[in-house]
């Protein structure tokens, strides 16, 4: 497996010691990277930081562990370390309110080149540049899902020749992928949800690529999804997946930047006049597969740009499932099933609060006195807390227009009938009612400042 070395920290290879070679295409390996190989440049390695790295690809202790990339170089043998046992509890608790780049360079002092950076092509790169600044070896891998956008794709080349590093791919089992698009087409994400291809795509390639490995360090950060991992912390024992090792407790997951706020990574990025992906100047901030990604509006949370046409609470693919709250994975977020012990919103005396009863009578009317404007909601979602003004806004100003404005929570028992006659897909959804219709029409656009939504009511009115 490739190590990826800072500019600062390198080592001598003669053409002995170092060995190129391909990788035959197989269920459980690498398939071969799409550029060729280049030789590093000569690299000074520190005769103390090198007793500690051992042969990068030695015999693995698995048969399914993440196993030797396209390019491979092959450190001078060693007298191989000890592998030091860490008290995961005590390190969490030293570096708990260190900075990231303290954290970083912790993890890559205590794991050597048995830890590795899981990079996006998003603003994680800013893991990248604060491993660079540590002056210690350091190895990146990303996962490779086939669907990513093009501008990835080019970012992923533009980062290697930044830092001079090769970053290891992990790609889907070639067989999963065909028999889930061969099964059910090449996009049945949306319609029964984006679980299955992600499992296949990511979590699976994920799973080989970490039992490799006995720490890996990723970009979560406590303020991507308020719902899900608002409780990440920046240090801990992985609860999901298995280390090289095997078995529970294997794998440690380090979480650097878990207390940075989105702006202050970005001003830590322009600082450094470190790389970016382009697709953040299209309005892009949480990036993913092509097919499931988009720019998100002013005003939008991150995470609504991901698997868009899906509840608030379904936005993760299972790469960090032992990192989400629970109860927000389920849809209940103060535990409640129903999530009734979440404070309702949508709170004005020009909002009508509808029951069941109350929105069925109005699908069924096909001749109104009034048309009606109708938000579907659940109070945990952070999208429907997010528009909460703008709509209490529009029904202050729609008062006495002719147009009513109203809320219909439905989560929880009444998700189901709203899917089936209420046109729900995700939350919140908004329905106009004409007064000379029989069928409501669903808002399509993501624009929910009340602008936008006087524009659609006065097209339809």
């Amino acid at each position: 497996m490739a190590l990826a070395f800072t500019s600062s920290t390198s080592i001598v290879f003669s053409s002995s010691n170092r060995t190129e070679q391909g990788v035959q295409p197989s269920s459980s390996n690498f398939q071969p990277s799409d550029r060729s190989y280049r030789s590093p440049a000569s690299l000074n390695f520190s005769r103390k930081r090198s007793a500690a790295v051992k042969a990068l690809n030695g015999a693995p202790k698995r048969n399914d562990s993440i196993v030797t990339s396209a390019a491979t170089a092959f450190a001078p043998d060693v007298a191989e370390k000890a592998v030091e046992v860490v008290d995961i509890e005590k390190l969490g608790k030293e570096v708990e309110n260190s900075s990231p780049l303290a954290i970083m360079d912790k993890a890559l002092e205590k794991y050597g080149n048995d830890i590795a950076i899981a990079f996006s092509g998003a603003e994680d790169v800013a893991l990248i540049e604060y491993a660079h600044l540590t002056g210690r070896p350091f190895r990146v891998f990303s996962l490779d899902t086939g669907r990513l956008n093009p501008e990835t794709y080019k970012f992923f080349d533009t980062v290697e020749k930044h830092y001079n590093i090769r970053i290891e791919y992990m790609f889907p089992e070639a067989v999963e992928v065909q028999a889930l698009v061969r099964t059910k087409g090449l996009f049945s994400f949306y319609e029964d949800g984006h679980q299955e291809c992600c499992r296949v795509r990511k979590v699976r390639p994920l799973r080989r690529a970490l039992k490799g490995l006995r720490a890996w360090i990723t970009g979560q950060r406590k303020d991507q999804s308020p719902g899900t991992r608002s409780e990440v912390p920046v240090v801990q024992v992985d609860p999901v997946f298995e280390g090289m090792d095997g078995g529970s407790g294997s794998l440690v997951k380090f979480n650097p930047v878990a207390n940075v706020a989105g702006n202050d990574i970005w001003s830590f990025l322009r600082t450094m006049d470190v790389p970016v992906n382009p697709l953040h100047a299209q309005g892009y901030v949480s990036i993913g597969c092509e097919p499931c990604t988009r720019s998100v509006l002013p005003g939008q949370h991150e995470r609504e740009g991901r698997w868009w046409w899906e509840d608030a609470k379904a936005k993760e693919c299972g790469l960090h499932k032992g990192n989400l709250k629970e109860d927000s994975v389920n849809g209940n977020v103060n535990g409640n099933g129903n999530g009734n012990s979440a404070a309702d919103i949508f709170k004005s005396q020009n909002v009508v609060n509808l029951t069941r009863t109350g929105i069925e009578n109005l699908v069924k009317m096909e001749d109104r006195k009034d048309a009606w404007m109708v938000v579907l909601y659940a109070p945990w979602c952070p999208f429907c807390q997010a528009m909460e003004a703008s709509y209490v806004e529009l029904a202050d100003k729609l008062t006495g227009s002719g147009v009513k404005v109203g809320k219909f929570r439905a989560d929880g028992d009444q998700k189901s009938f709203a899917k089936q006659e209420l046109q729900l897909g995700s939350f919140p959804t908004i329905l106009f009612f004409p007064k000379h219709s029989s069928k409501p029409i669903k808002y399509a656009s993501e624009k929910r400042d009340v602008e936008s939504l006087m524009a659609f009511i006065n097209a339809l009115r």
